[in-house]
């Protein structure tokens, strides 16, 4: 029997039609998804790629703390968990194994936002900001 090793390679770019501005983006921070709360198709999408089985959680997802665990959710106005606090949003795409329940991911917590490119849309008018100091301006 003769082996043959396969190799191949991807390249995925995050796409960033929602950055406003690169102002901030210097200075990220490292935070952890609770995936169960992200919803397939408007805030992750599954990969497709049968040589990248990973899943992809969206770059410019608006994130609020959930106070009891610590990890980071996708931002609800309605919530009462925390996450109708804004902290930011998700800079870069986020990869995730099909098991995965937690995904580290960058936050931008400063910065510009354009509001008609954000996955699964945000209404400024109605974004309490956090406590702990999201400067999100929206355009």
């Amino acid at each position: 029997m003769t082996l043959q090793p396969f190799t191949s390679s991807r390249s995925y770019t995050a796409d960033r039609a929602w950055l406003g501005s690169l102002h901030g983006t210097d200075q990220t921070e490292t935070i952890t998804l609770d995936i169960s709360k992200f919803t397939k198709d408007t805030h992750w999408v599954a990969s497709t790629d049968p040589h990248q089985p990973y899943s992809r959680v969206l770059s410019g997802v608006p994130v609020g703390k959930i106070g009891a665990s610590g990890l980071y959710g996708p931002y609800d106005e309605a919530a009462v968990d925390g996450r109708q606090e804004l902290a930011g949003v998700t800079f870069a795409e986020a990869l995730f194994a099909p098991t995965a329940t937690r995904v580290p991911a960058a936050l931008l917590w400063h910065g510009v936002v354009k509001t008609s490119a954000v996955p699964g849309g945000i209404d400024p008018s109605t974004v309490i900001p956090s406590s702990t100091g999201a400067q999100i301006r929206f355009v």
